[in-house]
């Protein structure tokens, strides 16, 4: 009779249809996983996470031992500004909720995110995790005296890519609009880097001070040369247009990545155009079927 080792870990992904939820499943089926590891990716679909009731349902429903905890109302600069009150209330609410349960539950280990939009609008550059404002943000989250559960937060740089998943001009030749003067800067990383510094910080990373997950300084880019990066990747022929009645919002927010450097001097980030192009790449496969 075959004996099947007894599972060490069961990880709760909450918000796993999105992005970075999609990124981790893509790479645990793809070998990084572990034979001591069971991954179980929830959404919306599942549970109201804004419900208490819902949320303590699922918990005792999966019974997890770790949870990366991804889910969150989230949106862009103008639907934060339109929808602020929304945005602070509902994820208050699932916050609470998915950390209570966590620790109803007996969870040993919560990962949490937020962007980098947790930093100070006037700041000096780059931003680190000792920052006085994201560490009066976090410090009431990491742990629950006296229960002494390792809860922690990484902090992420820009994921996507300008504008990329609200249209796709090639279908009707139309022009290509990105809001804003394309002026200001960021760092992008591409989803399955960040998929694999998450299955780094859920297995490796102790400390339940937060660390910042991101390329260098040194990779930062305007968002006009990203959308220029889009429009060589789709081989696109049409107009590139910056539509300047729209807001830029924050010029940048280069963030430093010493402290995880120190961990991990020799991660591999995705080279940015060569991320652009595997993005560009799966979006022309995935369009009718992509979220938009």
């Amino acid at each position: 009779m075959e004996v099947t080792e007894p599972v060490a870990k069961r990880i709760l992904v909450t918000g796993g249809t999105g992005l970075v939820g999609k990124a981790i499943e893509k790479v645990v089926a793809d070998g990084e996983g572990r034979p001591d590891e069971e991954w179980i990716f929830v959404s919306s679909r599942d549970a109201d996470l804004t419900s208490a009731t819902e949320t303590k349902a699922l918990f005792e429903q999966h019974r997890p031992t770790h949870v990366i905890h991804l889910a969150a109302m989230v949106g862009g600069l103008f639907k934060n500004i339109r929808y602020n009150l929304d945005f602070w209330r509902r994820n208050i609410h699932i916050n609470d909720n998915v950390l209570h349960s966590a620790y109803e539950t007996g969870v040993q280990k919560v990962v949490s995110c937020l962007s980098t939009c947790i930093f100070p609008d006037k700041t000096t550059y780059p931003i680190d995790e000792t920052m006085g404002l994201l560490r009066a943000a976090r410090l009431p989250l990491h742990r629950r005296h006296p229960h002494q559960r390792l809860w922690t937060t990484r902090q992420l740089q820009h994921r996507g890519w300008p504008r990329l998943a609200r249209a796709h001009p090639q279908e009707n030749g139309s022009a290509l609009t990105v809001w804003g003067t394309g002026k200001p800067r960021r760092q992008f990383i591409y989803s399955l880097d960040l998929a694999r510094l998450f299955l780094w910080v859920l297995r490796e990373y102790d400390e339940v001070e937060p660390i910042i997950l991101s390329v260098g300084e040194e990779d930062e880019v305007s968002i006009r040369e990203a959308a220029e990066a889009i429009v060589e990747a789709m081989d696109f022929r049409g107009e590139l247009l910056f539509d300047t009645t729209k807001a830029d919002g924050q010029f940048k927010k280069t963030a430093s990545n010493a402290k995880l450097r120190r961990y991990l001097p020799s991660f591999q980030f995705t080279p940015f155009r060569q991320a652009v192009k595997e993005t560009c790449a799966w979006f022309s496969t995935n369009y009718a079927n992509a979220r938009k």
